[in-house]
């Protein structure tokens, strides 16, 4: 098994309802989030999938 491969992602919404990503360690520290929000949430996904990500 890689190193993050038990790494949890979320895709939400922020307070000012843009779309974010969080990447959670199995410890439970965040590795990783989005440095922006997106008023889409594919762009969003394609961020995220820049950075590792694997999802829908």
């Amino acid at each position: 098994m890689a190193a993050g491969d038990n790494d949890k992602w979320e895709i939400y919404k922020d307070a000012t309802g843009r779309w974010r990503w969080r990447r959670t360690a199995s410890n439970g520290r965040i590795v990783g989030a989005a440095t922006e929000g997106y008023e889409h949430r594919g762009d969003c996904i394609a961020n995220a999938r820049r950075n590792g990500y694997q999802g829908d």
